[in-house]
Formats: structure tokens, sequence, C-alpha cells
């Protein structure tokens, strides 16, 4: 384990869910790995609320209505063509 994070392969997290399950819980991420190869991560619900509203952050421009926008997006998805 280094710092808030730990490190298990895919047949410990399944052996030890109860384990990783209190370390996520505690704070630590947890990374996943399978033949040597990270293939996820295990968040704790705090830290993957603020990476999501982290990555949309500048998506909108400062004066955009939210509401307005979703609204827009999905006029543009779904509109059909008479």
């Amino acid at each position: 384990m280094i710092g808030n994070t730990a490190t298990a392969t895919a047949t410990e997290m399944q052996n030890n869910f109860g384990r990783y399950l209190s370390m996520v819980m505690d704070g630590i991420e947890v990374i996943v790995t399978k033949n040597g190869r990270e293939v996820g991560r295990f968040l704790p619900r705090d830290a993957a609320v603020s990476y999501l509203t982290d990555s949309l952050t500048g998506i909108l421009k400062e004066d955009a209505d939210p509401d307005q926008v979703k609204e827009e997006r999905l006029r543009e998805k779904y509109a059909t063509t008479d």
C-alpha cells in the first residue's frame, strides 16, 4: 500500500472482497490487477464523485444553463426528420 492506495490482484479481490471493501470505506483506493496489468480501480464514493465533477469542469460555458443545455442536446439527439 502506497499512501491512500492499495493494489490487489483480481484473485485477491475476489477471495478477500470484505477486506478490500473495508479499505475503500476507510478512504483507500484499491487498484485491481490481472496478469500484472491494471484492469480497474475500487474508489471511495467521495473520490469517485469528485473525479466525475472535476472531469466535467469546463464543458459548459460559465453562463450556460445546465437544464437548457440538456434539453437542447436531447432535442438534437432525438429529433425526427419529416
